[in-house]
């Protein structure tokens, strides 16, 4: 039978984990993002259109959400196992009567709240700077579960190969920063030479923020069906990676 108490009970654990340094978790990347605003809308007119009817303020707003969103859920899940990895008292989890597919849930749960948390004060923060819509709620919401799911989960999966925190530190700065930073954050990818155009296709990134700022705005360079889709698929094959090596107990009970 499901534990739900015990699933509940380790959901409940990591998010209050990240709250109770909510400076470090929360506040500190909405900082960082109004500051990305501050530069941007010091130096690039705000009148600039990227996408018809949307100038460059209104257009970055939306990638930016995303980008810490990504970024958050990645760092709270990774940390979090890592960490009790490191300390040996990951043992008093995997003792518990706790499935793989419920520790999975917990960790990337947790990552999920952690990232909606962090976008909801972004956006918060940037009416400052733009007021930014929401035209597609349900949309949104869905995108925001893909995104922060994944990455959530692929913080599971470099908590769980990664030997020492050089390897966590090196799995977010050589592919989770750039790939976010390629994904269209702060730019139009029609703007970009025909071969990056073309590379931009690849990357999942790209359809979760098109897909978002379609949520937002009502315009994408990629239909929102498609962002779904890739969102969906990129979000079952990150959960299955995290939750086969969960079941192999890969380096967890070595």
């Amino acid at each position: 039978m499901p534990n739900f108490y015990g699933l509940y009970i380790l959901f409940a654990r990591e998010v209050w984990r990240f709250l109770k340094v909510s400076i470090q978790t929360i506040l500190t990347p909405v900082i960082t993002v109004l500051l990305y605003l501050l530069i941007f809308s010091s130096v690039i007119s705000s009148s600039r259109e990227m996408l018809p009817g949307v100038n460059y303020l209104t257009f970055l707003v939306p990638g930016l959400m995303v980008m810490a969103m990504l970024q958050n859920a990645f760092a709270n899940s990774s940390s979090s196992l890592f960490q009790a990895r490191m300390n040996g008292n990951v043992i008093f989890i995997l003792l518990a009567p706790i499935s793989d597919f419920e520790f999975y849930l917990a960790f990337v749960g947790a990552a999920v709240a952690r990232g909606l948390l962090v976008g909801i004060g972004v956006w918060l923060a940037s009416c400052y700077f733009a007021v930014v819509p929401l035209s597609h709620p349900l949309f949104a919401l869905l995108l925001v579960f893909f995104c922060c799911g994944s990455l959530g989960a692929l913080g599971l999966v470099s908590a769980i190969i990664a030997d020492k925190w050089d390897h966590i530190s090196a799995f977010q700065n050589f592919v989770i920063v750039p790939f976010s930073f390629l994904s269209g954050v702060f730019f139009s990818i029609s703007d970009l030479p025909t071969f990056w155009q073309r590379a931009s296709h690849f990357n999942p990134f790209f359809y979760l923020v098109d897909g978002f700022r379609f949520t937002c705005l009502g315009v994408s360079e990629v239909s929102v069906l498609t962002s779904i889709c890739v969102g969906a698929v990129f979000f079952v094959l990150s959960s299955f990676w995290a939750l086969c090596l969960l079941r192999r107990g890969y380096n967890l009970r070595s």
